[in-house]
């Protein structure tokens, strides 16, 4: 005997087909999201993503000795790590156009080694397209050895259209544990059998 409220075969299939395509859905716009966040971020600017490196330097714009711009360094560890990580200065004057190196200070003060990754934000968000890096220890992992200090350069130049009210331009790095995430688990090793 049915009882009156049962739900059918027929309605469980169609219940299970709906939620087969929602969970389709959600897997669909969690894999589009982040090529829809960097296009939304190029258009507009927004998340102080530098617009790259400069290819070539001979390249390089002419510099605009007609002004000087500021540029500051910050410098964050994601998670509270007892790590060192500082800039050698804490701001440096620049002409646009012209190529500048500024040195950070970085130090593993665990006891284990581990792979750090930074991470770069440009302020005000209007100058992230005009800051260049010719070279920068945030364009790769930095594997560090337990006690390890390092001397990381970062190369960078201002390109003369960056816009002329922006005087003071804050570049900031927060650097990130990646260890698990940078290395390939690696499979127990399997001792032969004897037969």
């Amino acid at each position: 005997m049915n009882e009156p409220n049962a739900p059918s075969d027929q309605d469980s299939k169609r219940h299970g087909w709906r939620l087969l395509v929602v969970v389709v859905a959600m897997f669909g716009f969690g894999f589009a999201l982040g090529p829809i966040y960097d296009a939304l971020c190029k258009v507009t600017g927004i998340n102080g993503k530098t617009s790259g490196m400069v290819a070539d330097a001979n390249a390089l714009p002419v510099v605009d000795e007609s002004r000087l711009v500021t540029v500051l360094f910050v410098t964050t560890v994601n998670g509270g790590k007892p790590w060192e990580f500082r800039p050698e200065q804490s701001q440096v004057q620049v002409h646009p156009g012209q190529l500048t190196t500024v040195n950070f200070h970085a130090k593993n003060t665990e006891d284990h080694d581990l792979i750090a990754q930074a991470v770069p934000n440009v302020a005000p968000w209007n100058a992230a397209k005009h800051l260049h890096k010719t070279e920068c220890f945030c364009f790769s992992n930095q594997p560090f050895k337990a006690g390890e200090t390092k001397e990381m350069p970062v190369r960078f130049m201002l390109d003369p259209a960056l816009p002329a009210d922006v005087d003071t331009v804050t570049l900031s790095y927060t650097f990130f544990d990646v260890t698990e995430s940078a290395q390939p688990a690696v499979p127990p090793r399997k001792e032969p059998t004897q037969s």
